[in-house]
């Protein structure tokens, strides 16, 4: 047993039973006052005002929070973590003028991460992955999503996902995985793109199946990348296969991303820099997530998703952090939700829902994460003495995690 006492606010309780939270709803955030927390193990038992705090057990581990807060952990459900080294030259050609495509076409971009992937072994790319495993868990997220997607070949996507099964296996966050062979047309098959589209489709998703090394498959559905009716043939390829598709979708154009992943009943669809009434109208009944990477609009200086909108239309939405070597290189959950309060002029209270339950719903997690509720794991970080919950976006550089617990144990 766990004891978690002296907790300024517990902040994201939710009773509700619900496993996403949508519209006018996203503003409200449960939270108990001068608060109590029990954990029976991995699973959250109890909590109460301090006034009510039971007798305890002799055994049971207490902590005293010495007045900071509680939160539910980040739940980031899209990233690309696993790559072998960094691009920041690619930076300076951003600086320099150049655009994400110009990048792409000069041999840069996923490519140039693919290259660099081909040449490094499982066990470099592991201890390259689990330092910025550890880094993200020390910084509040507690379940993570990690794409493949740098191999472009069958042999290297499934390195990717072994590394990533890998860390599943030995880190105390929970992981999910996603196949996205996808991601951009192998470098020995450009000017072959249906070629390569056969490849996927026919060796690629049957070997990762086989080895069970993903839950997902992923397609960059966008201008430049896959076509509708490919995203949709590799879809339902996955769909064979037992994998439940997500999608990049409307990050750089209007690409019908969100329609094709809606009718082929994508968990979520990530990006959506450019969206419209028909894209919100079609995700609305759904059980889609639209999930907001801002941290990717804000690296490559592009439009920020239209947050505002999406939500007095009814949505529900997700934040994640698209932690990657080229176009978001952080996994700092709490920025994101900064840039979200920010730049998209959501509510604190919407960017932690946004980045805790319904970013657990994008990973079919909502179920045992994402929120303060008894008989969820005990996934949660403790705060040093905070004035607000607003101070958490609001100072968005200050480090403000001081405790972390995944699955009822700490994380030092």
């Amino acid at each position: 047993m766990l004891l978690i006492k002296n907790i300024a606010k517990i902040v994201g309780v939710d009773e509700s039973g619900r496993l996403r939270v949508k519209g006018a709803d996203m503003n409200t955030l449960g939270q108990i006052d001068n608060a109590w927390l029990l954990a029976d193990g991995e699973r959250i038992a109890d909590y109460g005002t301090m006034d009510t705090m039971p007798e305890i057990a002799s055994d049971t581990e207490v902590v005293d929070a010495e007045g900071g807060m509680l939160f539910p952990s980040f739940c980031d459900s899209h990233t690309h973590l696993v790559y072998a080294g960094s691009r920041e030259q690619e930076f300076i050609d951003k600086i320099n003028g150049l655009s994400y495509e110009e990048i792409a076409k000069r041999g840069g971009g996923i490519l140039n991460s693919a290259d660099r992937l081909h040449e490094a072994s499982e066990e470099e790319l592991y201890e390259q992955a689990m330092e910025r495993i550890r880094e993200i868990v020390s910084m509040g997220t507690g379940c993570v999503e990690i794409k493949s997607g740098y191999g472009l070949s069958t042999e290297d996507e499934l390195k990717m996902l072994r590394v990533i099964r890998r860390i599943r296996e030995t880190s105390p966050i929970t992981v999910r995985a996603t196949f996205l062979g996808a991601h951009a047309v192998a470098r020995k098959y450009i000017g072959r793109q249906a070629e390569y589209v056969d490849l996927i489709c026919r060796e690629m998703i049957p070997a990762v199946a086989k080895e069970g090394l993903a839950e997902f498959v992923d397609v960059f559905c966008d201008q430049g990348f896959f076509t509708v009716e490919e995203t949709e043939k590799i879809m339902r390829a996955g769909a064979e296969y037992g994998l439940v598709p997500k999608i990049h979708a409307n990050e750089l154009a209007v690409s019908g991303g969100v329609q094709v992943g809606v009718r082929n009943k994508a968990l979520s669809v990530d990006h959506l820099e450019r969206m419209g009434a028909a894209e919100i109208e079609v995700l609305r009944d759904s059980g889609t997530m639209p999930t907001m990477l801002p941290g990717a609009a804000f690296f490559l200086e592009m439009p920020y998703p239209p947050a505002r909108e999406m939500i007095a239309g009814g949505l529900g939405v997700a934040l994640a952090s698209d932690f990657n070597p080229g176009s978001s290189p952080s996994g700092n959950m709490k920025m994101i939700v900064s840039l979200a309060c920010i730049k998209m002029r959501m509510t604190p209270a919407e960017a932690i829902n946004a980045a805790t339950l319904n970013g657990a719903y994008a990973m079919g997690l909502s179920k045992d994460y994402g929120s303060i509720t008894r008989g969820k794991k005990a996934n949660f970080f403790l705060t040093c003495r905070i004035p607000s919950v607003e101070f958490v976006p609001y100072a968005y550089t200050t480090p403000i995690v001081r405790r972390v617990f995944l699955e009822g144990r700490e994380v030092k």
